[in-house]
């Protein structure tokens, strides 16, 4: 599985699950959106092996990704799972911090878990190579391309403009022949990151529809809710927003989840129009100029009328029709699209690097 065709898929409601195997992790990166330590939470492997166990060749996921944290701390857990997800006809992604990588060695355990995999992607920025020497980093990838699994990269900086970008994207093109591609992000005031990352918040016109592609897959989070939504701050702080949560993996299984994602009248208008514009058509008073995107996501809950106006908006058959319609728009779009909006848009033609698919990067 390429990355432009796993990207593709990320505005289609339920064709992905994001799943957290571990908060811990070896590294200590200043930018870690979870601030992840060896001390971290994670789930209990038996609450997902039962959660991965409940999908089918009917009712499944198209792509499992395996996050964290640094999700190779459990190589047998991932190496497990991704068997269970390939039964039922499922593929597998992980993103790894490469902390194994020190020296260009790929450790055993490590490497039949990535050989279990369909797509690894590998994670590249100025504070990783604090932690683990890029050429140490190129060296591990190429094993595991050398194992026949497709890889990628994924690197944050600090803006559109931000010299390391232009430097390693440069780099990681001549190393691998611009075979491996790359998703290119910036960094958020999130986590380790927050107290020296803080930046301008992305308001929107409430005035006009922006389609959520973020609420289309379910996450497992390092508790084992079941969420809506990746967005940091949801998927740390409980309770979760009643509208984002979906379930448990100890408790519920894909059949379910994929089911409340799906028919949540709520959640069809954040993928369709976006929580803003959502709180602009049904709010008691009169919304004017910008709102906060995800900020105003999360606080739909004290936003009753809101609510009650998705009920009406998007239930049955016609919700389900404007659903499938935002989504069609989206994938039409492609990933370089997706990556536009949602990543650092000067390098979006990157995702598609290598793929037979995808258009050639300049």
């Amino acid at each position: 599985m390429e990355l432009a065709e796993l990207i593709g898929l990320r505005p289609v409601p339920g064709a992905g699950l994001l799943l957290t195997l571990t908060r811990r992790c070896p590294l200590s990166c200043a930018h870690c959106s979870t601030s992840s330590s060896l001390a971290g939470e994670q789930p209990r492997a038996a609450d997902l092996r039962r959660f991965v166990g409940s999908f089918t060749p009917a009712e499944r996921p198209e792509v499992l990704m395996l996050t964290g944290g640094e999700p190779l701390l459990r190589p047998g857990l991932a190496a497990e799972l991704a068997a269970l997800a390939r039964a039922a006809g499922c593929r597998t992604a992980l993103l790894s911090g490469m902390f194994f990588a020190r020296g260009g060695r790929v450790p055993a355990p490590v490497l039949r878990a990535v050989s279990a995999l369909d797509h690894f992607s590998a994670s590249l920025d100025v504070h990783h190579e604090r932690e683990v020497p890029r050429a140490d980093v190129f060296r591990a990838v190429h094993r595991v391309l050398d194992a026949g699994v497709p890889a990628s990269f994924h690197l944050t900086g600090d803006g559109p403009d931000d010299p390391y970008l232009a430097e390693v994207t440069a780099a990681v093109r001549r190393e691998f022949a611009d075979r491996v591609p790359m998703l290119v992000t910036e960094v958020r005031p999130l986590g380790r990151a927050a107290a020296w990352a803080a930046r301008a918040r992305r308001p929107v016109d409430a005035g006009r529809a922006v389609p959520c592609a973020m609420a289309a897959w379910p996450v497992v989070a390092f508790d084992g809710a079941v969420l809506a939504c990746c967005n940091q701050r949801v998927v740390d702080h409980r309770p979760a927003p009643a509208h984002l949560l979906l379930g448990h993996a100890a408790e519920d299984g894909w059949p379910t989840v994929r089911r409340r994602l799906l028919d949540s009248p709520v959640l069809r208008m954040i993928r369709t129009v976006g929580p803003a514009h959502l709180v602009a058509r049904h709010a008691a008073e009169p919304v004017c100029g910008e709102l906060d995107y995800c900020g105003t996501c999360r606080g739909l809950a004290g936003r009753p009328g809101v609510l009650a106006g998705a009920e009406r908006e998007a239930s049955g058959p016609v919700g389900a029709l404007l659903d499938r319609e935002a989504s069609r728009a989206q994938l039409a779009a492609g990933p370089v699209g997706l990556v536009r909006r949602h990543g650092s848009p000067p390098f979006a033609e990157l995702v598609a690097l290598g793929s037979p698919t995808g258009r050639g990067a300049a």
